[in-house]
């Protein structure tokens, strides 16, 4: 065996490692998450419809308990979310030089934390708000009949959605800190990067405007974060090489 057949074979464990690693903290937190699962159930009902007088209602035996297996997944997910993020940075640490391990090692954290913003701006800022706007349209002619199995998964696919979205402007400043794509073309087509949120918006929300705006919005807001981010790390590696310059 080759020194390089050696070392893809090296490489192959530590991911099968990490891997395994992080099935089993998913499957050690199942139980427990499963445990609190009818708590979150309520907790989301108790968010969700507020001061509303509206009871949420369930039409077949399983579907509270299909529910909170949902529900238990969820918040595992998010629960083992750190310690899996830990075993991609061993796995990936090796390799790198010191200024990527720097640089990748806030892009982590950064992650992590627009990830899990982004789940709770969606909860308590995004779904009561279309909760109330569903609400509106009742008449003493016409009430509303929630199932609670729709608008929990409403609310979960929503969580992650946001979640997923709130990664744009990490995004935005990588490919442009690492020289992929430059400042100047990011700014340049601020329209298309309009007209592609909206597209993305709408095609990973559910067929309503509200739900479409809520997201496009602060997705587009957050780009600008990163843009802004990427300009004055763009400024002051020119201030850097100047000084650099002046003291030669």
């Amino acid at each position: 065996m080759t020194d390089k057949d050696e070392s893809l074979s090296q490489h192959l464990a530590a991911l099968r490692k990490a891997l395994i690693r992080s099935f089993i903290c998913i499957g050690v937190l199942l139980p427990f998450c499963f445990w609190i699962s009818p708590k979150v159930l309520d907790f989301f009902i108790t968010l969700l419809i507020g001061d509303s007088n509206i009871s949420l209602n369930y039409f077949s035996p399983m579907e509270v308990f299909i529910l909170q297996m949902k529900i238990a997944l969820f918040t595992d997910l998010i629960l083992s979310f750190p310690y899996i993020v830990k075993n991609i940075w061993d796995f990936i640490l090796p390799a790198l030089y010191s200024k990527e391990k720097k640089f990748i090692k806030s892009i982590v954290f950064s992650s992590t934390f627009l990830f899990c913003f982004g789940i709770l701006f969606c909860i308590f800022a995004i779904l009561p708000m279309i909760i109330k706007f569903g609400l509106s349209f009742s008449s003493p002619h016409i009430q509303p009949v929630f199932g609670v199995s729709n608008i929990v998964t409403l609310s979960l696919t929503l969580s992650v959605v946001f979640g997923i979205m709130f990664q744009f402007p990490l995004i935005t400043y990588s490919l442009i800190k690492s020289g992929i794509i430059s400042y100047e073309s990011v700014s340049s087509k601020r329209s298309y990067i309009i007209i592609g949120v909206l597209i993305v918006a709408a095609i990973l929300t559910p067929p309503d405007v509200i739900s479409q705006i809520a997201l496009a919005v602060p997705t587009y807001l957050l780009f600008e974060v990163g843009l802004l981010f990427a300009r004055r790390t763009k400024n002051q590696s020119r201030i850097d090489g100047k000084d650099k310059k002046t003291k030669r």
